[in-house]
C-alpha cells in the first residue's frame, strides 16, 4: 500500500498492523510536509484493497498512487480549465491486492485511461493495470491506454525533478487520449 495523504497514511497503517497477513507499507518521501490534513485522534482504518476517487470526472480516468496523486490532481484541474473536460482521478491506495472491479468499472464509465507511476516504464505496475484493462475492458476503451512513468534509466538522485512524472507530462497524456 502506498498512501497519498495523511488521513490514508494513518488509516492504512492501522489496517496493515491489524491484518493477519504480511503487508508492505510504502511511504512516499515526497509527501512528507507537502501539505496538511486533519487526521482523527482515535483509531480508524482505511480498508485495504479499496480505491478512492480524488476528482470526479467522466471523460477520462487517471489511475495513480502515492506521490503521483497530487500531480495527477493538478493535471486534471489544468485539463478541466483549458478544455472543459472532466477528468476522474483514482487513487489506487493498495496495489496488491488491487480493487480490480473498481478499476474496470471506472474504465467502462470513462472509456479513456491514463496510468501514472514514478517507476520506470518497463515492467512497471502501470503495465499490469494496462493488461488487466486489456483483458477485461478492452471493449469499453475509446483510445489506447497511455502510461506516464519514470524513464527507463537508473534513478538519478540529483535529477529527480526531471525523472519523476510531473503535471505537464500527465496533461500531455490526457490530451492524447482525449484527441484520439
Amino acid at each position: 500500500m502506498i498512501p497519498s495523504n495523511p488521513y490514508d497514511a494513518k488509516g492504512l497503517l492501522i489496517a496493515a498492523i491489524q491484518d493477519p497477513d504480511p503487508v508492505l507499507f510504502m511511504e512516499p518521501k515526497a509527501l512528507y510536509r507537502a501539505f496538511r490534513q486533519e487526521v482523527p485522534d482515535g483509531l480508524y482504518t482505511v480498508p485495504l484493497s479499496t480505491t478512492a476517487t480524488v476528482v470526479e470526472g467522466e471523460d477520462c480516468v487517471v489511475y495513480c498512487w502515492g506521490a503521483m496523486v497530487p500531480v495527477c490532481k493538478t493535471a486534471a484541474e489544468r485539463v478541466s480549465e483549458s478544455r472543459g473536460k472532466s477528468i476522474r482521478v483514482v487513487d489506487l491506495r493498495t496495489l496488491m491486492p488491487l480493487d480490480e472491479e473498481a478499476v474496470i468499472q471506472a474504465t467502462r464509465e470513462c472509456g479513456r485511461v491514463v496510468v501514472v507511476q514514478e517507476a520506470p516504464r518497463f515492467c512497471g505496475y502501470a503495465s499490469e493495470i494496462s493488461a488487466i484493462l486489456a483483458e477485461n475492458a478492452v471493449d469499453s476503451l475509446e483510445a489506447p491506454i497511455q502510461r506516464v512513468t519514470g524513464f527507463d534509466t537508473p534513478f538519478p538522485n540529483t535529477l529527480e525533478n526531471y525523472y519523476i512524472p510531473d503535471a505537464r507530462r500527465v496533461v500531455d497524456a490526457i490530451e492524447q487520449v482525449l484527441d484520439y
